[in-house]
């Protein structure tokens, strides 16, 4: 009996053969016969996909067409002397024009993606603007936060439900912690670190202290202020964005045992007290594995052909994404899960394991150190 894997696997294996043969018939004007394998990729790929949507694998009885079909095609590409010394020539040139089309393509999307995110709309800018201008003309603004005095026993305290955020965006970072609080079921438990540079550190005082969250607490802080961070990692902090700090920041709560991770693209629908209590079987990081098929995978972000990656790590392995984790920071200091981070940013310096990006590195730090979670538990 075949397995389902061994169904998949068969069916993937066809595919990638056919595609190869597509390239070549398109390039003989063979365009009826590139039509049909086209059409079969295209069926072969939905039944794929139907499968990975309802989490159930494929059965031999509802792939047998599709495998009968598409090997008398490659049969049939067979027959007209596609043959392997014809398929490597022309797939090599095809390959090296694709890589620098993607080389290119890479580049100019990295650079407008970069553009996009500093453009900030007027509007918003000038609400951080007057946010700052009040927060330094209100002494009393100021005084109400130092009075506080309950909120730094509170940022230490760890039967309360601990979450971080880092951000430069006011409205985002406040639509994460007013959906947290109103599905909050004890609203007054939850404390909020919030991380932004110098620029908008005054105006997301300002904005969290003018404001009320049914009872949360809010810390906010910048990143400047980390001087041990700024001293000692001068050289990885320069290939670093904002966002990658917070794997050198979370070493810093010393007293803290949890915390949960949110984007600041979050918007929460339900309680996320039971994130506290989940149990990660020793791991550091809990996250929900965004893999399906071959999508998210290790070598869709990796540069394989680097001898590092290739010895340390499964190519095939799944993938998560940053924006909503629970990070057990007893485990994290205990694995120096900081030094680790640390250390493949200094092999990346040439850029010879991964380009750019923030996810990248976090796989390579937390391979072997994250517990999958579903995502009814999450959401």
């Amino acid at each position: 009996m075949v397995s389902p894997d061994s169904v998949t696997r068969q069916l993937n294996d066809q595919i990638s053969l056919a595609k190869a043969f597509l390239v070549i018939a398109k390039e003989s004007n063979n365009l009826q016969f590139a039509w049909e394998l086209s059409a079969q990729i295209r069926n072969s790929q939905i039944l794929l996909s139907n499968a990975a949507l309802r989490r159930t694998p494929l059965t031999t009885s509802e792939s047998e067409t599709a495998i009968r079909d598409m090997a008398l095609l490659l049969f049939q590409a067979q027959q007209l002397h596609y043959d392997s010394a014809t398929m490597i020539m022309r797939l090599k040139a095809k390959i090296q024009g694709l890589e620098e089309q993607m080389n290119s393509i890479t580049e100019k999307s990295s650079k407008y993606g970069q553009i996009a995110a500093e453009e900030v709309p007027k509007s918003l800018y000038c609400l951080g603007v007057r946010l700052t201008s009040e927060w330094f003309k209100n002494s009393n603004l100021q005084r109400k936060l130092k009075e506080n005095r309950q909120t730094a026993l509170k940022l230490k305290d760890n039967s309360l439900y601990h979450f971080c955020v880092f951000s430069d965006n006011i409205l985002a970072t406040s639509v994460v912690v007013n959906s947290t609080a109103l599905n909050s079921k004890n609203p007054e438990k939850v404390i909020f670190h919030l991380v932004t540079d110098e620029v908008n550190h005054a105006a997301m005082r300002a904005w969290f202290t003018m404001n009320s969250f049914a009872g949360v607490t809010v810390d906010v802080q910048k990143i400047e202020d980390f001087s041990w961070l700024n001293a000692s990692y001068v050289p990885v902090l320069k290939q670093l964005q904002d966002s990658d700090t917070r794997s050198y920041y979370f070493s810093v709560f010393p007293a803290l045992k949890k915390v949960v991770f949110l984007d600041d693209d979050v918007v929460v629908q339900k309680d996320l007290s039971a994130l506290f209590s989940l149990d990660l079987n020793g791991n550091v990081n809990g996250a929900v594995e965004t893999c399906m098929e071959t999508f998210h995978r290790y070598h869709k972000y990796l540069k394989l052909l680097s001898p590092l990656i290739r010895e340390h790590f499964d190519p095939d392995a799944c993938g998560w994404a940053f924006g909503m984790n629970v990070f057990d920071l007893v485990e994290w200091r205990r694995r120096n899960v900081t030094g680790i981070y640390h250390y493949w940013q200094e092999k990346n310096v040439d850029r010879t394991l991964w380009k750019l990006g923030t996810l990248p590195p976090g796989l390579l730090t937390f391979y072997g150190l994250t517990e999958p979670l579903t995502r009814r538990g999450m959401y």
